[in-house]
């Protein structure tokens, strides 16, 4: 571990070589005198806030040398002259390096081997606007930043506990990206708690590129053939607060505007925000019709091939479901064309300018609609389940979890098309299977199912109503 020598010119000399003082542009130094000493300032411009670092400097150098000489090292100096809340002092150069590149600001005085590192910094940042992917009709509007601190900010807000603990790692050799645990200190699972905390600490990577993905990939063993989600996102802080209410752990990631909820259950995305923001019963109401609409997505479309493969099975009542005018396009074809042009047309959309997007819109309806059909590419049934089923995908809150149902779907399908009811029964096996063995962060996928807690169980199923031991 590398340290300051105390002699100040080759402190100097070593720190500005380290930051790349002259090489890059943006990381800026000031000589200063301070008390008759010579003193040196690095700070990374385009963080710092020149009136806090201006009010911080005017203290220092008005100091006389007399006030200087009772002052014998950089702590005494540090308690006697910085007024400044977010101050300390640091003798290590990685640490001083690091706390730069944050930035903080690093002084040097002269006769002194530690550097004093005020936090002075702002960082470039949007507004805690709604996220788009969790809109609630009431409630509150606000969402999460990049900034970890002011995620920080956001949920301290909400609950204003002194067990609320903000626990802080970093993570990257490179990227030093700060990681953020937050529990409530007498509700949090502690062996789940553990479990994170080990696995945080063993992460081995460079950089953490992609944030919380790259977290989350980085912290548990890969199973590349099962699409189902072991962790649940949000980007809403009263969702993440009422998790943590609930003994959650929530995993901020900085430059990551959503949060990781830890442990996860498969269950837990039966749940959304709008549910809490109506009556019990209308929240329950909500629930059942999210879970309901999502299962049946998964069948619909398998079940109807199997009908549609075995007319003679289809009872008089529900007639009404078969092909009027069948073409020569197969059935199957033509339902797994769909679902791989649904996501074509998601992708499109992701990078059609706003302006155009309406357009956009429009005429993918129009070509994929009428025109197929006149074009007798497809029958009209095919495309009503797949429309239903593209908007039973957006009835939850979970991309990841919509993705795993819809290649278990296609799963579905294939195995139907292949072995007719047994390749559907096979197929439902299998995904109970990976569901099983699913592998969270922490704690158990099937919780509260296995191991079972049947209170647990009814807050997942019916909406409560806020009391003492429910808030």
């Amino acid at each position: 571990m590398e340290t300051l020598t105390g002699t100040f010119r080759t402190d100097v000399a070593m720190l500005a070589d380290i930051l790349g003082v002259g090489r890059n542009y943006d990381i800026s130094e000031r000589t200063l005198l301070i008390g008759g000493r010579d003193a040196h300032l690095y700070f990374l411009d385009g963080y710092g806030k020149d009136a806090v670092i201006e009010r911080i400097l005017s203290v220092f150098l008005a100091l006389t040398p007399e006030q200087m000489e009772t002052a014998a090292d950089m702590d005494q100096f540090a308690s006697r002259f910085a007024t400044y809340g977010e101050t300390g002092t640091e003798n290590d150069v990685e640490t001083i390096v690091t706390s730069a590149l944050l930035g903080k600001c690093v002084l040097l005085i002269d006769g002194m081997d530690r550097a004093l590192l005020f936090d002075a910094k702002s960082y470039p940042a949007r507004g805690v606007t709604e996220p788009s992917d969790g809109k609630v009709l009431r409630g509150s509007h606000d969402g999460f930043t990049e900034i970890v601190k002011q995620n920080s900010a956001l949920i301290r807000r909400r609950i204003r506990d002194p067990k609320l603990v903000m626990e802080n790692h970093q993570v990257g050799t490179r990227s030093k990206t700060d990681v953020v645990l937050c529990y409530l200190d007498d509700k949090v699972d502690r062996e789940a708690l553990g479990q994170i905390r080990e696995r945080l600490a063993s992460i081995d990577v460079n950089s953490v590129s992609m944030g919380q993905e790259s977290i989350a990939e980085a912290m548990h063993r890969p199973q590349w053939f099962n699409p189902f989600p072991r962790v649940r996102y949000t980007e809403r802080p009263d969702a993440a607060a009422a998790s943590v209410m609930e003994g959650s752990i929530i995993l901020m990631v900085d430059n990551s505007p959503s949060v990781m909820i830890l442990p996860t259950s498969f269950f837990d995305f039966i749940q959304e925000t709008n549910d809490y923001y109506f009556p019990p019963l209308v929240g329950t109401y909500l629930r059942f019709v999210r879970f309901f609409v999502f299962l049946a997505s998964l069948v619909i479309t398998p079940l109807w091939y199997l009908a549609m493969m075995n007319p003679e099975h289809i009872p008089p009542y529900l007639a009404f479901i078969g092909i009027e005018e069948p073409n020569g396009v197969p059935l199957l074809l033509q339902l797994l064309l769909l679902e791989l042009i649904v996501d074509l047309l998601k992708l499109a959309s992701l990078n059609t300018p706003d302006v155009l997007s309406t357009s956009f819109s429009m005429l993918g309806a129009l070509i994929l609609g009428d025109f197929a059909v006149r074009a007798n590419w497809l029958v009209p049934e095919v495309l009503v389940y797949i429309a239903f089923v593209a908007i039973a995908n957006f009835a939850q809150p979970s991309f990841e979890l919509g993705y795993a149902f819809k290649l278990m779907r296609m799963v579905l399908l294939v195995l139907s098309a292949l072995f007719s009811i047994w390749g559907f029964a096979a197929g439902i096996v299998f995904m109970l299977v990976l569901i099983v063995t699913t592998e969270p962060l922490a704690g158990h996928y099937l919780y509260p199912l296995y191991p079972f807690n049947a209170k647990a169980m009814k807050h997942l199923l019916f909406r409560q109503p806020i009391n003492k031991d429910n808030s």
